[in-house]
């Protein structure tokens, strides 16, 4: 384990939540996020998070630095999946695109704790059971075939164990009331379809943490590593959200990249706990060829995704030209849902 100086805890926690503070003051009032504002947020969490990559390196060394920004970058890719299910969130409550970044910072906050308990969790099975890390292979291979085969499960966010319970804590209205979570009806007090999104938007990362939290540990299994790298990971997940809306479908070798970067990892895996369980002579991947790797397949996913477009979309230089007027940025929402037409139908009429 890493010899971490307790002042650097300390400047990673007052870094979260100074930035915490300051993206809640930015975005006090609702309103809608648009790609010049959401790519200015996300150069600034980059920036942060590259900036914090230097100080590892200097403070904790090269092995540290590497495998924080091998780290970093993976729960990145990784969480490009989210984006997709927050989308078939706000579709399925019909929540305003003003009103979508409040719900995507609480849905952060709420990441930020349970990753830390799930990633300290593995850190402490890790050290003590070895033989864990072929299960965390396991689990990285069945997410690939998944990937590879488009068999990932479908998510309908009225069936979230979270929404079932909070319905039967408090009673959720079917109006929204601004950007509030609660109100009262009739001397009683409710919760907004807001709340109910929060909890949704919470449910969704529990379950990509399944495969988020075994990838990461094949890095590092060292807490201060693991933990930081998947929180400015995460802290950037709002402004990526909002700068890649309606552009996602249109990387459509990305699955393909992410399944081959699980496959990866998930050799690293079984390579880490052979050498450990079975025989020292049993070679390990550095961690700088984990990051080369990952590197270039997200840049030739995202490469092959341009230059050939999936059927039905045009070409980048004709999706200019042709470009339809933008929607009403008051109320419509990202349309990035992958389910069928039929199912966003049924979507929007039943919104709770």
């Amino acid at each position: 384990m890493l010899e971490v100086p307790l002042w650097l805890w300390g400047a990673f926690a007052a870094t979260v939540v100074v930035s915490l503070a300051v993206d809640l003051l930015a975005h006090r009032t609702a309103h809608v996020i648009g790609f010049k504002e959401a790519a200015a947020w996300s150069g600034l969490w980059v920036g942060l998070a590259l900036i914090f990559a230097g100080v590892v390196f200097l403070v904790l060394g090269t092995t540290a630095g590497t495998e924080y920004t091998t780290a970093w970058l993976l729960e990145k890719s990784l969480s490009v999946d989210n984006l997709f299910v927050f989308a078939v969130i706000f579709a399925y409550f019909k929540v305003p695109r003003a009103y979508q970044h409040r719900v995507l910072f609480f849905g952060v906050m709420g990441a930020l704790v349970f990753r830390g308990i799930f990633l300290s969790l593995g850190v402490a099975v890790v050290s003590r059971f070895t033989a864990v890390l072929f299960a965390f292979a396991a689990i990285l291979f069945y997410s690939t075939y998944k990937l590879l085969k488009n068999e990932e499960d479908s998510f309908d966010p009225g069936k979230s164990f979270a929404l079932r319970l909070l319905r039967k804590v408090i009673p959720v209205r079917d109006e929204y009331a601004g950007m509030k979570f609660f109100v009262k009806e009739a001397g009683k007090r409710v919760a907004t379809p807001l709340l109910a999104v929060v909890a949704a938007i919470e449910a969704a990362d529990l379950v990509f943490a399944v495969d988020s939290v075994p990838a990461v540990l094949a890095v590092s299994d060292d807490a201060f590593i693991v933990y930081t790298s998947n929180a400015f990971a995460i802290l950037g997940l709002r402004a990526l959200y909002f700068l890649l809306a309606g552009l996602l479908d249109r990387f459509h070798y990305l699955n393909k990249g992410l399944a081959i970067i699980l496959s990866f990892i998930g050799v690293k895996l079984i390579l880490q706990a052979s050498h450990k369980m079975i025989s020292s002579s049993i070679p390990e991947i550095p961690s700088p060829i984990s990051l080369a790797v990952i590197v270039v397949v997200l840049a030739a996913s995202v490469v092959f995704s341009l230059r050939r477009p999936a059927p039905g979309h045009p070409a980048p230089a004709a999706q200019q030209e042709n470009a339809p007027s933008p929607p009403d940025a008051a109320t419509e929402a990202p349309a990035l849902d992958k389910g069928t037409h039929a199912e966003r139908e049924q979507r929007r009429d039943d919104p709770l």
